[in-house]
């Protein structure tokens, strides 16, 4: 595949197995249609749990010694993949839109999200540092080293698929660690083989990254379940991230999950009602809603609730929508049919609660418009469910406590924000809620690569980015060492 340009018929059509680009065989297919035209733009071979087998052995392989490469030999080469993404930064963005349905917009700040990924990780070989400690034995030496966690399994989701695979991926490999990686079966390319491209590129040696396609139906469970790896990273549901963290468990390995979200946007009666709105309106419809950490509910106190209902329905009524490759659509298509149809149904279920629609509600193929739900309240089903969706649920509430009980009213706690003039006030609202991040006069979609990225409750296990995703990709072993003899009572 070297030197093949970076377009949808650019022969996507083999598995990455041990550094081979293998042919698809009498295996099945997963056919990658554009979301938005619903043409099919490639055709890419369903992996088998024999060719998980293979990648996984030849991860354990090929493992120890890339771990004892110097750190100048792994940081080289996620330095070299990360130019590699730079300078293919038009045709990688093109690429996501085309599989993905992303807009400019979004496509350029998921780029931007995994190249200081990829920067932070091509620092990680520098920073594995053990520790020397003293011992309450006389004579005795403590060290603490870092090592690699061994192989690392890396199960992505289609909404973000370059950044969501690339943030596990390129720490793991920084690391000393080896992966496979099952990029979802909606994307393929972009949160699969392209990595698969972009590492080669740069370098890997075989079988330090294998990429199997495939439906998750089919060869998730061989991925998450499989006795070699010591590591799962997922980011999906919570409802399969549950089951993806048994199957690991029952192996020992650690699972690493970003799960589900049900963010609230609290909008206080001091809020600066014009800046909360600009938040609102970028929280809740980017890339159409489709991230784990957008906007789910609104949270308006009644002092302001009219005004904000107003400024948000008008903003939403007059986002461009339509076709992702033009420059000036705002709002694209829904990843696919089953999503679509699972969101307008939260929509007319909400509106027969007693929901108004204030605009939206329709579709004209899998691009939902923008829709603000008003009257709403937290049992509604776009309100207690990830709706997933350009949708925006805004629900009146009338004091700080009863803000912090809403936003709390949910399995999940990944992400929210909280606008008030007064900081004293925003911050104790921020402080009550239970979530992994919350962010104040700005809104939940943040992610920054030196910043701990993760969950509570059902939300997920564990933290990306910065000391703590190497945290998650690295264990330490304890050497002690007994320099004068030892009295032993017996």
């Amino acid at each position: 595949m070297m030197d093949l340009p970076l377009t949808p018929d650019s022969g996507w059509n083999s598995l990455y197995l041990a550094g081979e680009w293998t042919d698809p065989g009498d295996r099945g297919t997963i056919a990658v249609e554009n979301p938005y035209t619903r043409e099919k733009i490639a055709t890419v071979p369903a992996g088998t749990e024999a060719d998980v087998d293979r990648a996984y052995e030849a991860a354990a392989e090929a493992q120890r010694s890339w771990a004892d490469q110097p750190p100048q030999r792994r940081a080289g080469v996620v330095t070299a993949a990360l130019e590699f993404v730079r300078s293919h930064r038009e045709e990688i963005t093109d690429l996501l839109a085309l599989e993905s349905g992303s807009t400019q917009v979004k496509g350029e700040a998921e780029l931007q999200t995994a190249r200081g990924m990829m920067q932070q990780a091509a620092s990680y070989p520098f920073r594995m540092k053990g520790q020397h400690a003293e011992s309450v034995i006389p004579g005795k030496e403590h060290i603490v080293e870092r090592n690699p966690a061994g192989v690392v399994g890396v199960i992505s989701p289609w909404n973000f698929p370059l950044h969501l695979s690339m943030r596990a991926v390129a720490p793991a490999i920084a690391a000393g660690n080896a992966v496979v990686l099952k990029p979802a079966s909606n994307t393929p390319i972009t949160g699969g083989l392209l990595l698969a491209r972009i590492f080669e590129e740069a370098g890997v040696p075989e079988g330090v990254l294998s990429v199997v396609p495939g439906q998750g139906s089919e060869i998730g469970d061989a991925i998450a379940g499989h006795e070699i790896p010591r590591v799962l990273a997922f980011t999906g549901s919570t409802e399969i991230g549950q089951r993806v963290a048994t199957q690991a468990a029952e192996n020992c390995a650690l699972p690493a999950l970003e799960l589900g979200g049900n963010n609230v946007h609290v909008v206080t009666e001091n809020a600066d009602v014009g800046r909360a709105v600009d938040g609102g309106v970028f929280g809740s419809f980017l890339h159409q809603g489709q991230a784990c950490i957008s906007i789910n509910r609104h949270l308006v106190h009644e002092d302001v609730y009219d005004d904000y209902v107003g400024m948000l329905t008008d903003r939403a009524a007059n986002l461009p929508t339509g076709d992702p490759t033009d420059g000036d659509t705002i709002i694209g298509p829904i990843i696919d049919e089953t999503q679509r149809d699972q969101i307008l149904a939260y929509v007319d279920e909400t509106v027969d609660e007693g929901a108004t629609l204030e605009t939206g509600g329709d579709h004209d193929g899998l691009v939902v418009e923008p829709t603000v739900l008003s009257d709403a309240d937290n049992d509604m089903a776009a309100a207690c469910n990830e709706h997933f969706g350009p949708v925006a649920p805004v629900i009146p509430y009338s004091s700080d406590g009863e803000a912090i009980e809403l936003a709390n009213d949910t399995i999940h706690g990944l992400s929210g924000s909280v606008h008030s003039e007064d900081l004293e006030q925003a911050r104790t609202i921020a402080d009550g809620i239970e979530t992994g991040m919350i962010h104040i006069n700005d809104q939940p979609i943040n992610d920054e690569p030196h910043v701990p990225f993760g969950g509570m409750k059902q939300s997920g296990l564990g933290r990306y980015n910065g000391e703590s995703i190497l945290d998650e990709l690295t264990t330490t072993k304890w050497i002690s060492v007994q320099r004068e003899s030892r009295e032993y009572p017996f």
